[in-house]
């Protein structure tokens, strides 16, 4: 089976037209990502890009349980069913930047199971108690789609009770998992010109965000570690030395858009650019061995100020025009 070629865009008005030309370019499905103190709202960045396009499927990747109540998420689910109907998929995950960005931790696996189970049961027309309280979609005819609604459903799986869950309600993973009939990876990375340096100055600053990005999760994750990456302890010293109520809002600005002030300060993001920079033929290799390793889609996100360039140059290399992925 060929591996799907998709696209991730942090929602903002240009990427509505990214997602056109998406489509156009023949990319499997356009994802957005969810992290309201960093960009636009994602549901109505989705509505947008719905009325625009008529064939590529469409998804938030991920939605974070916390940011909204069950039912405000399951109206908006219904929304975009209504707007594009097959079109829909649905990732949860249990938090990163739209978490961290507001000095919050991941939620825990009971708290986002709860959430899923929730949601889940509001989509089929069930009453589900929230808060103590029973809640379930009224929605008249005319004002949303008939339940149940039913969408294909991927989550962030974390660990083998993530995967456990994923697995009991039949939902795929958003990492790199054997065994699931769905699993879809992001994926970051720039096509080199024919001749051009890995580490040129375009590259560089083309994958600028994905370079830093790095540093941002290695601090949430396991900063202890950050001295082993190059510029790590000089990075972790420069945001060590933010304040403590507002370092949070330091290690994330810019997050998969640009680098921020610390990371062009601290860190040689041309000297990085190497490990997302990649020849048609290199790519290529990359993305079947994801393929060997389970992904069966791949969410890829083009940055850069060159979005168009980067669309068309990724859609070239790995073959989008003849339906699938070259060497798959």
């Amino acid at each position: 089976m060929a591996l799907e070629i998709s696209v991730a865009f942090p929602p903002s008005r240009a990427a509505i037209d990214h997602a056109v030309m998406a489509e156009k370019l023949g990319y499997k499905r356009a994802w957005f990502y969810d992290s309201p103190a960093l960009y636009p709202d994602v549901w109505v960045v989705l509505a947008l890009v719905a009325e625009r396009t008529s064939t590529i499927e469409l998804g938030p990747a991920t939605l974070i349980p916390h940011l909204r109540h069950p039912m405000t998420q399951a109206a908006a689910i219904a929304t975009l069913v209504e707007m594009a109907p097959g079109r829909l998929a649905v990732a949860l995950g249990t938090g990163f930047t739209g978490r961290a960005t507001m000095g919050k931790r991941t939620l825990s696996r009971d708290y986002f199971e709860r959430y899923v189970r929730q949601l889940r049961a509001l989509l089929a027309g069930e009453k589900a108690e929230v808060d103590g309280k029973l809640c379930q979609m009224m929605h008249p005819a005319g004002y949303g789609p008939a339940r149940p609604i039913e969408v294909p459903f991927m989550f962030g799986a974390g660990g083998p009770r993530g995967e456990a869950f994923a697995r009991e309600q039949g939902a795929a993973t958003a990492s790199l998992n054997s065994g699931f009939a769905w699993s879809a990876p992001l994926f970051f990375g720039t096509v080199l010109d024919d001749g051009e340096a890995p580490d040129s100055e375009r590259a560089a600053e083309t994958i600028a965000s994905a370079s830093s990005v790095r540093y941002h999760a290695t601090y949430e994750r396991a900063p202890e570690t950050l001295e082993s990456l190059p510029g790590g302890a000089e990075w972790k010293a420069a945001i060590e030395a933010v304040p403590d109520e507002e370092r949070h809002l330091a290690v994330h600005a810019g997050h998969l858009v640009d680098a921020g002030p610390i990371d062009r300060s601290t860190l040689d993001l041309r000297a990085a650019a190497p490990y997302a920079t990649f020849t048609p033929e290199a790519l290529r290799e990359r993305l079947t061995g994801l393929q060997s390793r389970g992904a069966t889609e791949i969410m890829w996100q083009p940055m850069g100020k060159d979005i168009p360039r980067e669309l068309k140059t990724f859609a070239d290399a790995v073959g989008l025009t003849d339906g699938e992925m070259a060497g798959s």
